[in-house]
């Protein structure tokens, strides 16, 4: 069962797990926050922000934690995810924990206790 709220007021719990996690294995919650109008794609108000709780199992990857939350929210996987090329589109960011993707981390880094990661929407134009 899961609830939708804003961040502060509660956070929703993810179940989806697509990959076999090995049992003797405790997974881990991951935070994801979705910042400004990203958080429209997973049911906020396209302002603030919403947290959503991810299980993540020792070894699994940033990359893969984010496939599994966005085939749990179509939207959010059509705006994260280039349809052609599978990889990540060019209009959203994503912050594992205070720094930019690409910088400490990349997609296919091991997620780790404690790990938060925030995405958040480019602002383009003039």
């Amino acid at each position: 069962m899961s609830s939708h709220t804003a961040k502060g007021a509660g956070q929703r719990a993810l179940n989806a797990d697509s990959a076999q996690p090995d049992p003797r294995e405790a997974p881990f919650p991951v935070t994801i926050e979705l910042v400004s109008w990203v958080n429209q794609f997973v049911g906020g108000t396209g302002s603030g922000s919403v947290e959503l709780q991810a299980p993540a199992h020792p070894g699994e990857t940033i990359r893969n934690l984010l496939h599994r939350v966005s085939e749990s929210h179509p939207r959010l996987r059509e705006a994260l995810w280039d349809p052609d090329t599978g990889e990540l589109g060019p209009h959203i960011e994503i912050i594992v924990n205070e720094a930019l993707l690409g910088i400490e981390h990349e997609l296919d880094s091991p997620l780790r206790t404690g790990d938060r990661l925030t995405l958040i929407g480019q602002y383009i134009g003039g």
